[in-house]
């Protein structure tokens, strides 16, 4: 930590924004200096209270910060009277009133956040042949007789034999939970129920009456975002699709970090456990809400993601993943029980993982060849996929070749200079005219693009704050596209006569995009 008296660095999650500031500088200033949005209306009166966040606690290796309670200011008597009025949430602090005493991480949630961060997840529509695991079943079922003894359930299950034999196989069995409510729903429909078989022989869910919908959830957890997709058992149409930042970035913003987070805590890979899963409880939640169901209703779960979220979601420590030879806990695909990680849906519902392939190539990367199947085929197909953690798969029906690389630190702007996340305010596509070299752009959160009518006044809203990865990547090519950058990567100094766009930095050139959102030298080589 920081000296008493010496400035202070503060790191803000989700947006990375990170700076020096003096001490007893409220976090809010703090924000506003380095361009962080933190929602405020009072002017920083504590009347609102739309600026709260929270203190990330620990040591980030990654930042060089050991972060806690006391990196700022006691609880302040005007944050008293506000919780004691209206209600503050446990450690949460009104950042107006919060000074900076040491060095900090600040996590900015959602509901503080002026701009929320954009998700753009949306799922594939193509044609596939419905095999669902789970198929709903109506079950006519005999009532209990005296003169014939026999339990309810061994009835349920002769029911569903005989009227569904083309479903049923093998001996049928229950969940504890199923006989635990079977009685009173046997007899609340009247001796007609739904019954969810799993696999053909797993009860897993059961309704009075006829039940035409149940429903599962395919969810990716990204390191930096996570989406779902909830989509109809019996059809096989989404119902509704949500997307989520990863909570676990207030623990650190890549996959190293995180791990780093997790040796130099003691119990953080747990803490970061809990974030995820209540994270993806939102995530079901709010998908389930979308589509006019309970979560109730969610009888079925599919999960990817990157080794580390993998063993995080999981509950494993994946310290073992932050070195040579990058063991895994495990190689195979698992099923779980959803109440086994904490996710609270229907009681029967599984969770299904799709396998890691290696070390830093994951359940996500498995799913993504299942989906393009570039095994099929005879000719060699390259598959990449983009995200804070890149896999590159390349191979055809005689071999497939696979790895990984970090990306999120280039691409979502920690080592771009005017980079930043996909947020309202960040360029989000480019193009530059091949004579005068000018940019065109679009903004998140704009329709227009900045050379066309309506531009300026639609862009007061959001700002133009910098630039996100897809920004990032057309610039890049454009710049090549137009002789601005050489082959071997460097701004060509000699087409600054050609273009006030090209600037002079110290050494090297820039290439500038607006007034606040510069292309540097360092940037590209990124």
């Amino acid at each position: 930590m920081s000296d008493t008296g010496s400035d202070i660095k503060i790191v803000f999650t989700p947006s990375g924004r990170q700076g020096v500031v003096p001490t007893g500088t409220t976090v809010l200033q703090a924000a506003r200096t380095l361009g962080v949005d933190i929602d405020s209306v009072c002017g920083g009166r504590a009347l609102c209270g739309r600026c709260q966040v929270d203190v990330g606690h620990g040591e980030f290796a990654k930042h060089g910060i050991t972060s806690g309670d006391d990196s700022l200011c006691g609880v302040t008597a005007v944050e008293t009277r506000y919780a004691d009025k209206k209600g503050l949430a446990a450690g949460r602090r009104l950042s107006c009133q919060s000074t900076l005493q040491a060095d900090v991480v600040i996590d900015v949630p959602p509901e503080s956040q002026v701009h929320n961060q954009l998700v753009r997840k949306a799922a594939d529509d193509r044609q596939i042949e419905m095999d669902p695991i789970i198929r709903l079943c109506l079950v006519e079922v005999r009532e209990p007789d005296m003169h014939e003894p026999s339990g309810d359930f061994r009835r349920l299950v002769e029911g569903l034999q005989a009227q569904w034999p083309d479903r049923v196989s093998g001996d049928v069995t229950c969940d504890l939970h199923i006989l635990q409510t079977l009685q009173p729903v046997l007899r609340a429909g009247d001796w007609q129920v739904t019954v969810a078989l799993r696999d053909a022989h797993q009860i897993v869910g059961i309704w009075p009456g006829l039940k035409e919908q149940v429903a599962g959830v395919a969810i990716d957890v990204g390191s930096t975002t996570m989406s779902a997709h909830l989509c109809d058992m019996v059809t096989g149409d989404v119902l509704a699709s949500t997307g989520a930042m990863n909570p676990q970035i207030r623990f650190g913003e890549d996959l190293m970090s995180r791990v780093s987070y997790g040796i130099m805590n003691p119990g953080g890979h747990l803490e970061m456990t809990s974030a995820v899963i209540e994270g993806l409880q939102k995530l079901i939640s709010g998908a389930a809400e979308q589509a006019g169901l309970a979560a109730d209703d969610v009888v079925e779960i599919v999960l990817v993601g990157n080794p580390v979220m993998h063993h995080l979601l999981l509950g494993i420590d994946p310290v073992e993943l932050g070195g040579a030879p990058f063991a895994l806990a495990v190689d195979t695909s698992l099923e779980v029980r959803a109440s086994e990680i904490g996710l609270d849906v229907n009681k029967g519902a599984r969770v299904y993982i799709l396998p890691c392939i290696a070390g830093h190539v994951g359940a996500d990367a498995a799913g993504v060849v299942l989906a393009e199947a570039p095994q099929k085929g005879e000719i060699n197909t390259l598959v990449v996929d983009v995200g804070t953690n890149a896999e590159i798969v390349v191979g055809n029906s005689q071999r497939m070749l696979a790895a990984s690389s970090p990306t999120g630190p280039a691409f979502e702007g920690a080592q771009i200079s005017s980079g930043q996340r996909a947020a309202p305010g960040a360029i989000e596509r480019i193009r530059i005219d091949k004579d005068t070299l000018e940019p065109r752009f679009r903004v998140i959160g704009v329709e227009e693009w900045s050379d066309e009518d309506g531009f300026d006044a639609a862009v007061q809203s959001t700002g133009i704050t910098g630039i996100c990865g897809s920004g990032i990547i057309e610039v890049l090519a454009e710049m090549y596209i137009n002789g601005i950058l050489s082959t071997d990567g460097v701004i060509d100094g000699d087409v600054v006569a050609r273009s006030p766009r090209i600037e002079q930095d110290g050494r090297t050139f820039s290439y500038r995009v607006s007034d606040n959102v510069v292309v540097t030298q360092n940037d590209v080589r990124a």
